[in-house]
């Protein structure tokens, strides 16, 4: 019997189960002359196509989000005969960290200028395409939301574009018009806030679907009176709201009284900007939330602030709140919990145990009971540094778990210095580390330089880790990257004077803290600012300030007319005030002061971390019995590897692992390489290099009984090692494109 033939078998087997399964077996069997030996190859493969993780039709692969696929074909044994069998260019030098969905034969993606576009998801030939008529539009980039209607007629996307939740028919392309209003519905609205003052809302992760509920996470500025962090649940076929979560309490809700009084009117964050997972059976939504606004200073939230920092159990139908756990309380850290909660099955004291994992930006990794929300092993409150700023009231403990053991590492002293500074360089960073506080996670920020390590771009971040529900395996992607924290009190904007004159008080107040006093950064990670008028247009500009650059994040807080006086500024910083002028400005009202810190990220000269590699790990955890399988650098810095200098980990990475029942953990990284990693030991079986740098998920499916995976190949990669002080560094255009691998062919994986 041929590959052809025992893929019609395979279509028809997936349309039958039970006594229609056994029926037309025999049928095959009398009409085909269909071997036993074929017989049972293609049960195997037809008896778990419906299965929960057999196909990729959700961001993450499933509800749960366990970046998890049950398929087998492409395994450990045969990894390293993948090819490659079509690419589709993104069409653009925009980078993308898409992660495509695949419904029935067709693979949704991203490209053309952020549209959605559909190919056939066989060979890669483009179907349709639809565009939002925008030059720059604000769109959810990492995936996209796909619901059906029992009888598979009402099919459709969803994601948000430009702070509006919108619909696509999967089908044509073609919007939902009667979605909402007129097809759109507007995600400002019902915060407690004014609409016009909310510029960002949506996250840039998508939501999840649940039966006919779409539900949506937010993310906003990161500054004071930011917007609040609810959770949304919105009807699909009519955009109502269904239901909505306060992460920030109403008075009368549960942890209202962790707040100053009447604090949700005012303060915002405590948002789930990352993923968040489905335990479809339980109807249960877990929920992983951020640090509440301002990040790094808190005297006007004093207390725990329930529930910023938090892990939630949810009703999916209703929004009820089943359970929570605070991994930080009153976070003045920005110590998010920046990835997807995982489901798994472990055995645990002798009994099955399902239970949810949440990694986070420290280092730990927390395993909850599902049902219960009680740690899985003993969680010790110990005493941490008090706060010597002025009105701030650090919470006097911290959570410390007992295991498993942190995948990060989490302090950072001059012998951590990475060998590869210069003398000069290593010197002065010696001198800064010995003048800084540094007492560990929870050291508090303050007017003097304070380390911060893994740092609040450290530990693991969105998508960052993947588990093999069934057998409790779980890996996770995560960085190293201290951080330097200073808080300065910002002046008030002045009120009259030159545009230049406004611009140097904006600067001063949002953008000073990482691009320095002198606008020149470090690059290539933090960029000189220095004619930044010749490098972006002053479109390009204020898109940039108002929605962010990743690792920048957006200001949307600041008017249009602060971001003109920012640009005047930077194109001509020699007609700022002098002196004298300045002393005109309007003098600081103590009750408006807000303090101010930049994230604080230590690069060198070179644009490489400070800290000495490896400054990426893929880390393997067995949840049975909470210890670490293995762990191995992800990834290297082309350039060092040139020189001989091999094991350093990928630089900056926004890496999101997909493990296999085949034993197999694929991944891509910013050193343009995919990869196929056994799961049980933690060795590269197969690797690929591409046109473009990578970041973000891929996919697995399975089209006619072959497996695919695909990779979205479309991010910036930096040249580290030529980055000159004071410069720009060079980077080379984006060749971006999705890259779909398989074997050669079907009949290898028997």
């Amino acid at each position: 019997m041929n590959i052809c033939s025992e893929r019609r078998v395979t279509q028809l087997l997936a349309k039958t189960s039970g006594r229609g399964l056994f029926s037309a077996l025999v049928m095959l069997t009398f009409i085909g002359g269909l071997s036993a030996t074929a017989m049972a190859q293609s049960v195997a493969e037809a008896s778990h196509i419906d299965a929960p993780h057999a196909q990729w039709k959700d961001y993450g692969g499933a509800p749960d989000g366990a970046q998890y696929s049950s398929l087998r074909q492409i395994n450990r044994a045969n990894v390293s005969q993948l090819q490659k069998v079509w690419s589709f260019s993104t069409g653009d030098s925009r980078g993308y960290l898409f992660n495509p969905l695949i419904v029935d034969r067709t693979m949704y993606v991203l490209a053309k200028n952020n549209s959605v576009v559909a190919l056939d998801a066989v060979s890669g030939k483009e179907l349709w395409a639809h565009s939002f008529h925008a030059k720059t539009p604000l769109i959810t980039t990492r995936g996209l939301n796909y619901w059906e209607s029992e009888d598979r007629k009402d099919r459709r996307l969803i994601l948000a574009v430009d702070n509006f939740l919108q619909e696509l028919d999967a089908r044509t392309g073609k919007p939902i018009t009667d979605f909402g209003e007129n097809g759109l519905v507007d995600l400002r609205e019902g915060l407690g806030r004014d609409p016009k003052s909310l510029t960002l809302v949506q996250s840039y992760n998508p939501g999840r679907v649940f039966h006919d509920l779409i539900i949506l996470g937010s993310v906003m500025n990161e500054e004071y009176q930011s917007g609040p962090g609810d959770v949304r649940a919105y009807n699909i076929r009519s955009g109502k709201l269904t239901w909505s979560f306060h992460t920030i309490p109403h008075p009368g809700e549960v942890g209202y009284d962790t707040w100053p009084k009447d604090a949700w009117k005012t303060v915002g964050g405590a948002n789930a900007w990352s993923g968040m997972a489905i335990d479809e059976k339980r109807g249960v939504l877990y929920v992983p939330t951020a640090s509440p606004k301002y990040n790094f200073y808190g005297a006007d939230r004093t207390g725990a602030n329930l529930f910023g920092d938090c892990l939630l159990a949810l009703n999916a139908s209703t929004g009820k709140l089943l359970w929570y756990y605070q991994m930080v309380h009153h976070d003045i850290w920005d110590y998010d919990n920046p990835s997807t909660p995982l489901l798994a099955t472990v055995r645990h004291n002798g009994k099955l145990v399902d239970v949810v994992a949440q990694p986070s930006k420290v280092g730990f990794l927390w395993v909850f009971d599902r049902d219960t929300g009680k740690p899985l092993w003993p969680v010790e409150e110990r005493p941490v540094p008090k706060s010597d700023m002025p009105g701030e009231v650090t919470w006097p403990t911290q959570p410390f778990p007992s295991k498993p053991p942190a995948f990060a590492r989490q302090a950072f002293t001059e012998k951590d210095l990475s060998p590869y500074l210069e003398p000069q360089e290593r010197a002065e960073l010696q001198r800064e580390l010995r003048g800084a506080k540094n007492h560990g996670l929870f050291t508090p920020p303050s007017t003097q330089d304070t380390v911060e390590m893994p740092g609040n771009n450290g530990g693991a971040n969105f998508g960052g880790a993947a588990v093999d529900p069934s057998h409790g395996l779980l890996y996770i992607v995560s960085k190293d990257l201290p951080s330097m924290l200073k808080l300065t009190l910002a002046p008030e904007m002045p009120t009259t004077g030159s545009g230049e004159t406004r611009g140097r008080s904006v600067y001063a107040n949002n953008c000073s803290a990482c691009h320095g006093s002198d606008l020149l950064g470090r690059p290539p990670a933090i960029p000189s600012l220095k004619n930044v008028q010749e490098r972006l247009s002053d479109e390009e500009f204020h898109e940039t300030v108002k929605f962010g650059k990743p690792p920048m994040p957006a200001f949307s807080q600041l008017s249009n007319a602060e971001v003109d006086a920012l640009l005047a500024y930077l194109k001509h910083p020699e007609k700022a005030a002098t002196s004298n002028e300045q002393a005109k400005a309007a003098p600081i009202d103590p009750a408006k002061a807000h303090y101010r810190s930049g994230f604080g990220f230590m690069f060198a000269s070179s644009g490489l971390p400070v800290i000495a590699p490896p400054w990426t790990s893929l880390t393997a955890y067995d949840l049975n019995s909470g210890t670490i399988r293995w762990k191995i650098p992800l990834g290297e810095v082309p350039e060092l590897a040139a020189q001989g200098h091999a094991n350093t980990g990928s630089h900056f990475p926004k890496t999101n692992p997909v493990v296999t029942a085949g034993g197999v953990i694929f991944t891509g990284t910013r050193d343009r390489m995919v990869r196929a990693i056994d799961s049980n030991t933690g060795k590269v079986l197969w690797q690929a290099q591409m046109d473009a740098a990578l970041e973000g998920m891929p996919a697995v499916y399975q089209i006619d009984g072959r497996e695919y995976v695909a990779f979205c190949a479309a991010a910036r990669s930096t040249t580290y090692t030529h980055a000159v002080p004071g410069h720009a560094a060079s980077q080379e255009p984006i060749h971006g494109a999705y890259v779909v691998f398989a074997l050669p062919d079907a009949e290898k994986a028997h």
